[in-house]
């Protein structure tokens, strides 16, 4: 014989689930960029969310810097973020590159002072076509000008060079004394996970 089928109401999956409104950092005035669903809370922490530069500071100048943040915590129906990289634009980075000219391409790892370890790529577009020597000597230069800066840096403060342009205007200043330079870059940045100490006890 059949089964009776259970009689009673019965919540649908999505129903029963919580919205979460999404905050960035401090620094960048804990603007809103939108809303993520969850079971509960602490399902909620870990999650990448991502949104342009333009949208949370509302300078649509900024759209084609792409900004990635990890929910770290949440109050109430709040998440709150860290920065956990940048991407520039591919439309963006398109309209930089000119002919007869060169893109200088420079990854550079850093450790701030509270120990992220950051990987940046730092980007730099000449007037004329730089043979090898000079692309090896604009490397140099970019390598030596972060190095200099970066143990003064938190991820704050990091993160406040790359979005107000301080970063690549330092860059640029070390750059044109070696070749004649147009623009310097930091076209992207990714923090990294660092492992965790494993104990010997």
């Amino acid at each position: 014989m059949a089964k009776k089928k259970q009689v009673g109401r019965r919540v649908e999956g999505w129903k029963a689930k919580s919205w979460f409104k999404v905050h960035v950092p401090d620094n960048l005035g804990k603007a809103y960029i939108g809303d993520t669903i969850a079971n509960d809370a602490e399902s909620v922490v870990g999650r990448i969310m991502t949104a342009t530069l333009g949208e949370i500071t509302n300078d649509y100048a900024k759209q084609h810097m792409k900004m990635s943040f990890k929910i770290q915590t949440v109050t109430g129906d709040s998440a709150y973020t860290e920065f956990v990289g940048h991407e520039v634009t591919r439309d963006y980075l398109r309209s930089l590159v000119k002919r007869r000219s060169s893109r200088v391409d420079t990854i550079v790892p850093v450790v701030t002072k509270d120990g992220k370890k950051v990987r940046l790529t730092v980007c730099t577009y000449t007037f004329a076509r730089a043979n090898l020597s000079q692309e090896h000597a604009i490397r140099n230069a970019i390598l030596q000008g972060i190095a200099a800066q970066a143990a003064a840096w938190d991820l704050t403060t990091l993160l406040n060079g790359i979005v107000s342009g301080e970063i690549s205007r330092d860059l640029f200043k070390a750059v044109k004394t070696i070749y004649p330079t147009r623009r310097v870059e930091v076209i992207k940045s990714r923090v990294e996970q660092v492992a965790a100490p494993i104990s010997t006890a």
